[in-house]
């Protein structure tokens, strides 16, 4: 270490071995650092790249042992690793944890996030917690519906939601699956689209904040992003400005993503944050000056933030293991295309809602950019109807 940061040859411990930690690993191994990840899955995307792949529970502590004698840092790519788990590399190791264990813990519980954000003042949508079925009566009477029902942890990409048209047909879902509680019972907004910031945080404090990024869901999984979002300048640094505000408040070190909804007035509510890079900032892989893993390796090293430059417009499309159910998809159409990038996680199998990769289409119009991007869409078989 230099000052502080951790130079090239450093281990570098990684939490979650899924897509976004592959591409971490990825920019971590291109700079000169080793990388040692922990993650269950025998074949985790990260691992293909990692220097070594601990095949463990998040939480298992000879795995966590192993970490704490041997790198210079931890992190995360996925918040449903255990906070306890980093907490523990810290205070049993002394090893630097970033994000720190507090910052996953806010972002793994959705009451706590949503009572965070209100202490913050920052605007959220209506919303009751349900802890447990004792508070059933109450959190139902307080709420406007219609409704959507969350899981308060381990849910994403749709999992643990279930939208509700009124009281009853909330008791009939709570009954049927008991699991669901605790959770967050949040009113059905009417959006004009929905937002996302991702931005760097360094150790000092400095914040660079990547080009909003708009977003479309199919299913409660992220269809594609659209960046720059096609909002006017105030509300995105509105938007940014907020995200800066949680991250600051939560003296946040890394990346972090802030989800927003946008009200159809053109007012702001925050939706949840995720503390590690995101799948709507892919684009940045393909567009712009850096990516967010490169920002993300530089911050967990304690390195001042790259200064985004502005990006090309680009447009990111998912690509589900929905479309491989046929075999593997023709890429005959995105490869021929000069303007798309094929990016492919090395997952099997590919099970519907699976994320396997993405396409990102980059150029210098949005409009031209979306029409081809929807284009490579259809012919990959994603269609809105599905």
């Amino acid at each position: 270490m230099s000052g502080g940061t951790i130079l090239p040859g450093a281990t570098l411990g990684l939490l979650g071995g899924g897509q976004l930690g592959r591409y971490f690993t990825v920019a971590a191994r291109s700079a000169g650092y080793e990388v040692w990840v922990v993650d269950p899955d025998p074949d985790a995307p990260a691992a293909h790249f990692a220097t070594r792949h601990l095949c463990a529970p998040y939480d298992d502590p000879v795995a966590l042992a192993e970490l704490g004698r041997n790198c210079a840092v931890v992190t995360t790519e996925f918040e449903n690793a255990p906070a306890s788990a980093m907490a523990r590399l810290a205070a049993d190791h002394g090893i630097a944890v970033r994000p720190a264990p507090d910052c996953v813990a806010v972002a793994q519980d959705r009451i706590r996030e949503k009572q965070f954000f209100a202490g913050l003042g920052l605007p959220v949508g209506p919303w009751q917690p349900l802890r447990d079925a004792s508070g059933i009566d109450a959190a139902l009477a307080a709420t406007t519906w219609p409704a959507i029902i969350k899981t308060a942890r381990f849910g994403y990409d749709g999992k643990g939601q279930v939208h509700v048209a009124d009281a009853a047909a909330a008791r009939t879902a709570l009954a049927a699956d008991p699991g669901l509680v605790p959770c967050v019972i949040e009113t059905r907004l009417t959006l004009a689209l929905e937002i996302s910031v991702v931005l760097g945080r360094a150790v000092d404090g400095s914040v660079r904040c990547f080009p909003v990024a708009e977003n479309r869901h199919r299913h409660g999984i992220l269809d594609l992003s659209i960046a720059p979002a096609r909002i006017d300048r105030q509300l995105a640094a509105q938007a940014q400005a907020m995200a800066g505000a949680i991250a600051a408040a939560l003296d946040y070190v890394g990346v972090l993503a802030v989800e927003f909804f946008v009200l159809a007035d053109g007012s702001l509510r925050l939706n949840e944050m995720a503390p590690r890079p995101h799948n709507s900032g892919h684009y940045t892989i393909d567009a712009g000056s850096c990516s967010q893993f490169e920002q993300q390796l530089r911050l967990v090293c304690g390195f001042a933030p790259l200064d985004p430059e502005p990006a090309a417009a680009a447009v990111m499309v998912n690509l589900l293991g929905d479309i491989w159910q046929g075999g593997v998809p023709d890429w005959q159409h995105v490869l021929a295309e000069p303007q798309a990038r094929l990016h492919l996680y090395g997952k099997d199998p590919a099970r519907p809602g699976r994320k396997m990769g993405h396409v990102t289409v980059v150029g210098s119009a949005i409009a031209d950019v979306l029409a081809k991007a929807l284009a490579l869409r259809s012919a990959l078989g994603i269609h809105d109807q599905d």
